[in-house]
């Protein structure tokens, strides 16, 4: 800032000091008219001198130790408009400019934040569509295997029975790979997809158990539902946590031989209703547990079976919490796992 812009800034100060010289002047020569004999001309010249000395003398010593602070802020908007504009000046004298300078470093802290928060979700979006574009080769190639082998080779009943079987099996992992990604990519827009009412559990865990049935026959895992209850939720979101849940039952219970049970309880209780899913398979160790809600997490188990990809039960957590719901996992190694979604009362109203 110049020395000339210093002063237009300080105009209403000027003027008012200017002001009060003027008025003490007019009331200096009111006084020597009536007092022409006693007055002493001389002594207004002094006054008025003094006060313009002292006037220029503050505003000097004012701009000068003000300058570092004025030369940092030309600086800085003299320069291309960066992130970090405001650590650029840090010479503020005034309680004025040190409040200025910790209001715009302070917004500097919260954008950094916030910009940091959505890089890492830009990163985790990233590395979630590699993983799913890698595990979705799979299946793809497996369908264009069989799809030669049915072409090159005369096939009886029994085979093309088990053809159908695997292109069926493949493209129903292709099916729950896409609805995977879709649902991924409407959790940023969630209150817009969001159309909460009373559902009957029974039912939607009815109706994704049946999208299961060739995979429970295939592997010999036998699903049952236990108890009735309804509650407040959205059908299509919570249809993707069972059938998150389910999927996952059967992926490591299907490791297992011979015959397995897959149970859905519904329990109503004092505070809350409670579905649970609970398979026989090959369970989750230990020391995986407290990690099992992470993104990208397959753990010791989870690295033995192909189609994990490690964003299931991330996002399935998620759901539940922008629901108002809560989920849990149990688990023993080599007994099973029990994974339990709690729905509390008005917990969906919560949102937000």
């Amino acid at each position: 800032m110049s020395w000339k812009a210093y002063l237009w800034d300080r105009k209403i100060m000027l003027a008012v000091y200017l002001g009060c010289i003027g008025i003490a002047s007019v009331i200096f020569l009111l006084d020597k008219l009536r007092y022409a004999e006693q007055a002493d001309p001389g002594l207004l010249y002094y006054f008025i001198e003094l006060a313009l000395l002292l006037l220029i003398v503050g505003l000097t010593v004012d701009y000068m130790r003000q300058r570092a602070y004025y030369k940092q802020l030309g600086e800085a908007l003299q320069k291309p408009v960066r992130l970090n504009a405001s650590t650029l000046v840090r010479s503020g004298i005034t309680v004025e400019q040190k409040a200025v300078q910790q209001l715009l470093e302070a917004q500097h802290s919260a954008y950094m934040t916030e910009l940091n928060k959505y890089r890492r979700q830009q990163e985790q979006h990233n590395h979630f569509v590699m993983q799913w574009v890698h595990h979705m080769k799979t299946p793809v190639s497996v369908i264009d295997l069989l799809a030669q082998e049915g072409k090159e080779q005369q096939l009886s009943g029994e085979k093309q029975t088990e053809l159908l079987t695997s292109l069926r099996e493949e493209t129903g992992r292709l099916t729950r790979g896409l609805e995977m990604m879709l649902h991924t990519a409407r959790l940023d827009k969630f209150e817009l997809d969001l159309h909460p009412r009373q559902l009957q559990l029974h039912e939607v865990a009815r109706t994704v158990i049946n999208g299961h049935k060739r995979e429970c026959i295939r592997y010999s895992i036998y699903p049952r539902i236990e108890g009735e209850a309804a509650t407040e939720s959205d059908e299509k979101w919570l249809t993707f946590i069972l059938n998150q849940l389910v999927n996952n039952a059967i992926k490591y219970a299907k490791r297992k031989p011979g015959d397995k049970k897959l149970t859905i309880r519904i329990v109503t209780q004092a505070n809350a209703v409670k579905l649970s899913v609970k398979d026989e398979g090959i369970g989750i160790e230990p020391q995986d547990l407290p990690r099992i809600f992470d993104p990208f997490f397959t753990g010791e188990n989870g690295r033995a079976v192909e189609e994990s990809t490690g964003m299931g039960l991330y996002l399935a957590k998620q759901v539940c919490g922008r629901l108002g719901h809560e989920l849990s996992v149990e688990s023993r190694t080599g007994e099973g796992t029990t994974a339990t979604v709690s729905f509390y009362p008005g917990g969906i109203h919560r949102l937000g």
